[in-house]
């Protein structure tokens, strides 16, 4: 490590650890080795990969740790914190037996103990992806940890790889992972469960607040019976506006105002369920023996089946603890779920339960019916802010889920806002924001009252756990490697508690769920879509891609040319200094290859400038700048590594990226030379590897091989080091001087119909018009138009 902020790969720095868990070994008598297993499949092995460029997660202690639990309180549980006001008189039609009040309160407990506190809190929560959850997250899990998803070649150097080596996995759940790996409907439907849960998220994402803001106006009826309904519709789509209005103010600062409303209504919530049990029925206690719940379902059949339509509605939300897990972390959700809302829950159903049992009318409104005397009105304004406060849950949830989309490449880069410098994971996009609103101020409109809206409510949430837990128990077996009898054992008794309410809220399909699921079934189409398309791209981009040693050449004159393969003229010398955008940083940049081909010239000076986006608010000084020498004299690959609140591309950037090269430049003053000569001994190379043009690589190495090129292209690259340092900042700073020329690539995707089916076509063309229609215009890089070249290029796919 050098000093300035810039980092010149030498082969005195060691051993460099990849993305996939091979590690170079680098000494001075420039020896390299790679050392990994069959196991592990090495797509690319870029030596230029350092420990901070790999997403880690973040760990919150003390202080911090307190307050994203408080944090979380004000947007994870406004939803299933506000199901009091109706499960009661959700699950029942009319005024309940003692009998069937005791098995529908022991449901209610057992669901929301099994779901959500053991399946969700100490379960689902530990499955996450360096601290992003959701189901989307489990995937890119099970991804890291066997060979089932293909990488974006912009970020696949810095996906953390754990494959495990097949010493390090029993048989059976080797075998689990063999049959995925290899059995292309496994992957298929696996990729497909998980994109789908995603999209019950957000269809739920457009139902909620609609259905929470909707009912907690709908709530002023108690004290004005005359409240027409177009008023009703209409306060509340104010309301949902303004909700929307406040998300640029970012997850942090929303939370902070919404978590005293949640605390004190959770907290109302319990002191009522404490008045009630002590005043009229503490005898409902029984219910937490599960044998009422199952007495409940024996003697209802049919009627208590449907009854699980509302018990689910206890738990409705509890898909946020896990979808929100990355704006705020596992242990901060566990904290503030099992010391304050869980508790406060099952003592606000216990209490209504032991006043429905004295008082069975009770039912039809087992919140306001149940408030202690004196405590009506609080109660009605608390409960109105709370219901308002519900719709955070899902609309965070929903930031949160479509920024994973977006980085797994199955969906259009859209303009992202992170809204915080201490947790990385809290986003706000404002795209989604703006939909989601018009959504759900149509949705308010059309359905206009909590009757209808709730026949679509729950489905989704019922599904998304049914979906989470068959994930889940993948992770167990791939990545956790517990025995699969174990995890079977635990699965099984979770799946059919789920299943067993899926088929009771599918009921609700016919009546209005459809709606929710055909939102759903639209968005993963274009989810699916997106990413077949953004795969047949990087394939297509990744043909012809040569090593610049294998592209330029030298003559005996001492001058360089193309290949023979890419046409062999001469090359010119241009003045200046010439910065290619090199999109995945390695191998030779397309942009480049496709200058060099249409004017067979090149600048003096020429830089492979490569932007890596890490996942922190900033980047040190010291690990933000790495440069690279290349087989070839006056040509370098630079990374520059940025924060997501670092500004990169600026006027100034050709100064920068001047300042820094020279840093590196003079760093290697007393490097040793390297030969250029093509050595007769074996060859020491690794196929494919990105940087095997550096010159942290040896220089015995035979340029052609395994690549095909014709005899007189086997030649000897030239060696920087034959380049005196002070020659080469001479070359540097003459070519600084005379100009400073940003090239850009400018791609387009053209569709092969001869090799293309039908259903390919039409799916492959609507994925091209979207890319047209969604991708970054160079206008918004800010760079001096006067220094701008964009270079077009066909891909066909």
């Amino acid at each position: 490590m050098g000093n300035d902020g810039i980092h010149f790969i030498t082969p005195e720095d060691g051993p460099q650890r990849t993305s996939e868990g091979a590690v170079y070994e680098g000494s001075g008598d420039s020896k390299l080795a790679k050392t990994y297993s069959k196991d592990v499949e090495s797509l690319y092995s870029d030596i230029n990969i350092k420990d901070g460029d790999i997403k880690r997660k973040q760990i919150f202690k003390g202080w911090a740790l307190l307050l994203l639990a408080y944090q979380s309180t004000g947007v994870i549980y406004g939803d299933i914190g506000t199901s009091p006001l109706y499960v009661y008189s959700s699950t029942f039609s009319s005024e309940p037996s003692y009998d069937d009040l005791l098995g529908a309160l022991s449901l209610i407990i057992w669901s929301v103990t099994l779901i959500v506190t053991i399946k969700y809190a100490f379960i689902v929560l530990a499955a996450d992806d360096e601290g992003e959850g959701g189901t989307f997250a489990m995937y890119s899990l099970l991804a890291r940890y066997c060979n089932i998803a293909t990488y974006d070649p912009k970020t696949r150097n810095t996906v953390k790889m754990e494959r495990y080596l097949s010493n390090q996995i029993s048989r059976p759940n080797k075998g689990v992972r063999t049959f995925l790996e290899e059995s292309a409907a496994s992957r298929i439907i696996l990729k497909a469960l998980a994109v789908f849960g995603v999209s019950l998220v957000l269809a739920d994402g457009i139902l909620t607040p609609a259905q929470s803001v909707l009912g907690a106006i709908q709530g002023l009826k108690v004290v004005r019976p005359g409240l027409e309904t177009h008023t009703i519709v209409g306060i509340s789509c104010a309301i949902l506006v303004m909700l929307f209005l406040i998300q640029p103010f970012g997850v942090g600062k929303i939370s902070m105002v919404f978590a005293p409303i949640v605390v004190l209504w959770l907290t109302f919530n319990m002191v009522f369920g404490i008045y009630n049990l002590v005043k009229f029925d503490h005898s409902v206690l029984k219910a937490f023996s599960p044998y009422f719940a199952g007495a409940f379902l024996v003697r209802n059949k049919i009627d208590g089946w449907r009854s699980l339509g509302g018990i689910l509605l206890a738990f409705t939300g509890v898909e946020a603890l896990f979808a929100d897990l990355g704006a705020f972390s596992k242990k901060a959700i566990q904290l503030s779920w099992l010391c304050l809302a869980y508790p406060c829950l099952l003592l606000a159903y216990i209490g209504q339960a032991a006043n429905i049992s004295s008082n069975p009318g009770a039912f039809s409104n087992p919140f306001f019916n149940t408030v202690p005397p004196g405590m009506f009105y609080p109660s009605l304004v608390l409960s109105i802010l709370a219901a308002i406060v519900a719709s955070q849950a899902l609309i965070t949830s929903s930031f949160q889920l479509l920024s994973q989309v977006m980085n797994m490449s199955y969906f259009p880069q859209i303009k992202m806002i992170y809204t915080s410098d201490k947790v990385h994971g809290q986003v706000y996009i404002p795209m989604a924001n703006w939909l989601l609103m018009i959504g759900t101020v149509i949705v308010t409109a059309v359905y206009n009252n909590t009757t209808s809206l709730g026949q679509a409510y729950g489905v989704c949430v019922i599904l998304v756990t049914f979906i989470t837990t068959n994930i889940v128990a993948l992770v167990a077996i791939i990545v956790w490697r517990h025995n699969w009898i174990l995890v079977f054992a635990v699965w099984l008794p979770f799946v059919l508690l789920d299943a067993t309410f899926l088929s009771a809220a599918l009921e609700k399909v016919p009546r209005g769920a459809w709606f929710t699921l055909l939102l759903a079934a639209i968005l993963s189409t274009v989810f699916i879509l997106w990413r077949y398309g953004k795969e047949n791209q990087w394939s297509a981009e990744g043909k012809g891609r040569p090593r610049l040693s294998q592209l330029v050449l030298p003559t005996p004159d001492g001058k360089t040319r193309l290949a023979d393969a890419y046409g062999g003229g001469e090359l010119t010398s241009i003045n200046g200094l010439g910065i290619f955008f090199d999109k995945s940083g390695d191998l030779v940049p397309t942009v480049y290859l496709e200058f060099l081909r249409k004017f067979e010239a090149q600048q003096e000076v020429h830089v492979f400038l490569h932007l890596r986006a890490l996942s922190k608010p900033y980047v040190s000084a010291e690990d933000k700048y790495t440069v690279q020498r290349t087989s070839h004299t006056n040509c370098y690959r630079m990374t520059i590594r940025h924060g997501y609140n670092d500004r990169v591309i600026t006027n100034d950037l050709g100064k920068r990226v001047y300042e820094e090269l020279r840093k590196g430049i003079e760093m290697t003053r007393n490097m040793p030379v390297y030969s250029s000569a093509v050595s007769s001994e074996p060859s020491t190379e690794i196929p494919d590897s990105p940087v095997a043009d550096s010159a942290i690589l040896p220089a015995r190495r035979n340029v052609a091989h395994s690549h095909g090129l014709s005899p007189t292209d086997r030649q000897p690259a030239i060696a920087v080091n034959e380049c005196s340092t002070e020659r080469r900042i001479q070359i540097l700073d003459r070519a600084y001087k005379k100009q400073v020329v940003y090239i850009v690539g400018k791609e387009q995707l053209r569709l092969l119909n001869e090799n293309n089916n039908v259903v390919k076509r039409v799916v492959l063309g609507v994925y091209i018009w979207l890319r047209e229609n969604s991708r970054a215009k160079i206008a918004q890089w800010r760079l001096p138009v006067e220094k701008l070249v964009e270079v077009g290029f066909v891909k066909e796919i």
